[in-house]
C-alpha cells in the first residue's frame, strides 16, 4: 500500500519497519553490528554513513511522516540543526534567523558561524516582512521556528516559502514544538524540516536524537557533510526511537487536548498574568495557526502575577515535574531563563519577550483535573508564603 494513501497512525506503526525474515517477529529486529560485508553487496553499510538497516528504516518512517522524500537521523536535535546549516553554508554566506528562536540555535549562530566566515542576522520579528528586511546579496538560508520556543509565536510558512523562492533562498524550519502530527511544513513549501527527536518523536524522556527531512537532493547534500561530522545515532537508540514513534499520533493528540484545556484554565485564572498558546482565540496568531496546523500542540507558556514567585511555585508542584526538556508523557515545567535560553544574555532574551518570570509548560497525558489540582495547590502554597514574608 502506498504511504501516500494511509493515515498518520498507520505510518507511525508500519512505515519503515525492518522485516524479521528469520523469526517473523512483530517488531523490527535490532542490528547492532558496526561492521558489514563490503564484497558482493548492494550497499556498503557503516553506522556513520546513516545506512544500517535500523537507520534506513527509521529514516523512511520520518520522511513519510513529514511528507518528504527522504530523512536522516542524528545524535541530538542540535546535531540535526548544525549539520543541516553547515551543509548549505560556506565562508562568505549569510543566513537569516527569525527573532524568536530556541536558545541552543541562537547560541550556535552567535558562537560558531563566524568561525567559518559565515555571517548571520536576526529578524526584528517572526513575520515574512521582518525576514525580508534582512536579505542581503550573499544570503543563502532563511531559518524559522513555528510555533517558537518558548513564546509560541507563529510564522506564516507559505509567506516565508514564497519569499525564499522569489529570492532563490533555501528555507529551514525547526518543527519540534508542532511535531509531524500537528504540522507538515513541506506542504507549505519549506525545504528542510528539522526536529529534536528527543521531544515528541521520542516522547518518553529517555531518548536523545535529532532528525532532518527534505527532498532527496537536499538530504544527499546534508549526507555528504554529515558523514564527515560524524553525528550518527546508535542502533539501539534508533530502535527505541522507532518503537516510540509508533504511538506518537496517539500521544500528541492526547497532549493537544490537555494543553488546550490547561491553557483555557490558566487564561481564566486570577493568579495568571499572561498565557501563550496558539489554540487560544486571544493569541495574536490564532487564525494563522489554525490555517497551517492540524492541532495546536502540547506546549504553552505563562506568567504568574508579579507578586508571586515563579521559582517557589515550581518547587511547590507535587505532580507536575520541574524538569528540563519537554514533550514526555509526563507534564513538566521549567524556567527558560535558567534552562533552554540560559546561554542568551538578559538583554537578548528581553528582545524576544522572554521575561524572568516566564514558565514553560509541557503538558502530558495525565487527567486534566489532576493537573489543575496540582497548579491550584502550588499557587495556594506560594501565596501563603508571600503573605508570611
Amino acid at each position: 500500500m502506498s504511504k501516500d494513501k494511509i493515515g498518520l497512525n498507520t505510518i507511525c506503526t508500519h512505515v519503515g519497519e525492518v522485516p524479521d525474515k528469520q523469526f517473523k517477529g512483530a517488531v523490527s529486529p535490532m542490528y547492532m553490528s558496526t561492521s558489514y560485508a563490503f564484497e558482493d553487496v548492494d550497499v556498503k553499510r557503516y553506522p556513520r554513513y546513516f545506512n544500517t538497516p535500523n537507520q534506513e528504516g527509521l529514516s523512511k518512517k520520518i520522511a513519510a511522516l513529514e511528507h518528504a522524500e527522504a530523512a536522516l537521523i542524528f545524535g541530538s536535535g542540535m546535531a540535526a540543526i548544525s549539520h543541516a546549516l553547515m551543509a548549505f553554508l560556506q565562508a562568505g554566506d549569510h543566513v537569516i534567523f527569525q527573532q524568536t528562536l530556541y536558545g541552543g540555535t541562537y547560541n550556535f549562530a552567535t558562537t560558531q558561524l563566524e568561525k567559518y566566515g559565515i555571517s548571520y542576522s536576526f529578524a526584528e520579528g517572526w513575520g515574512a516582512e521582518d525576514i525580508e528586511r534582512e536579505i542581503k546579496p550573499n544570503t543563502k538560508v532563511i531559518y524559522i521556528e513555528t510555533p517558537s520556543n518558548p513564546l509560541l509565536t507563529i510564522t506564516d510558512m507559505t509567506a516565508v516559502a514564497e519569499l525564499a523562492k522569489k529570492n532563490k533562498l533555501l528555507t529551514m524550519i525547526d518543527n519540534t514544538f508542532a511535531s509531524p502530527v500537528n504540522q507538515n511544513p513541506a506542504d507549505f513549501g519549506i525545504d528542510v524540516i528539522i526536529h529534536s527527536a528527543t521531544k515528541y518523536m521520542g516522547g518518553h524522556s529517555d531518548i536523545c536524537a535529532g532528525a532532518v527531512a527534505a527532498s532527496q537532493a537536499y538530504i544527499d547534500a546534508i549526507w555528504e557533510s554529515s558523514i564527515c561530522f560524524g553525528g550518527s545515532l546508535s542502533d539501539q537508540t534508533v530502535w527505541l526511537l522507532e518503537r516510540s514513534l509508533k504511538t506518537m499520533g496517539l500521544r500528541v493528540t492526547a497532549q493537544n487536548n490537555n494543553a488546550q484545556k490547561m491553557a483555557e484554565f490558566l487564561e481564566g485564572h486570577e493568579d495568571i498574568d499572561a498565557v501563550y498558546y496558539p489554540g487560544l482565540r486571544s493569541h495574536k496568531d490564532h487564525i494563522l495557526a489554525k490555517s497551517q496546523m492540524h492541532g495546536f500542540g502540547g506546549m504553552l507558556s505563562f506568567e504568574l502575577k508579579p507578586s508571586l514567585d515563579a521559582s517557589q511555585f515550581m518547587k511547590s508542584l507535587q505532580l507536575i515535574k520541574p524538569s528540563m526538556s519537554l514533550a514526555g508523557v509526563e507534564s513538566t515545567m521549567l524556567s527558560p531563563v535558567l534552562t533552554s535560553h540560559a546561554l542568551m544574555s538578559k538583554e537578548d532574551r528581553e528582545k524576544q519577550g522572554i521575561r524572568d518570570g516566564l514558565i514553560r509548560f509541557s503538558v502530558g497525558i495525565e487527567e486534566v483535573k489532576d493537573l489543575k489540582g496540582d497548579i491550584e495547590q502550588a499557587l495556594a502554597h506560594v501565596k501563603t508564603k508571600s503573605v508570611l514574608v
